[in-house]
């Protein structure tokens, strides 16, 4: 259970930086370049993400198993947000990965 979440954080890193990166690095560059950078990078991202679904589901349902990973998804764009893009920290990533919170507790609860 605690590979899947770590396996499922560090795949979030590469799969936000394939996202979002290419904003701040490469945004003179060609689009096919980004595009290109980017799917380098997801590579990575899948080589993550893959074991950790197929681990995650002997130990959680589907559901379970996405809604973590949408809540991984929020902490992990909101630290890429300040630390990378530099932007301010607003209170809607609070507000946004508190519903996904409010979501895990009802895909988990008995």
């Amino acid at each position: 259970m605690f590979k899947t979440v770590i396996l499922l954080f560090l795949s979030n890193i590469f799969m936000t930086f394939a996202w979002y990166g290419h904003l701040k690095n490469l945004r003179s560059s060609a689009l096919w370049m980004a595009i290109l950078v980017s799917w380098g990078i997801a590579f990575f991202e899948y080589c993550l993400q893959v074991p950790a679904n197929r681990i995650g589901i002997q130990h959680f349902s589907l559901g379970q198993l996405k809604v973590t990973q949408e809540v991984i998804t929020m902490v992990v764009f909101a630290g890429f947000s300040v630390l990378y893009m530099k932007e301010s920290l607003k209170l809607d990533y609070l507000w946004a990965t508190l519903c996904w919170v409010a979501a895990a507790y009802f895909m988990y609860r008995k």
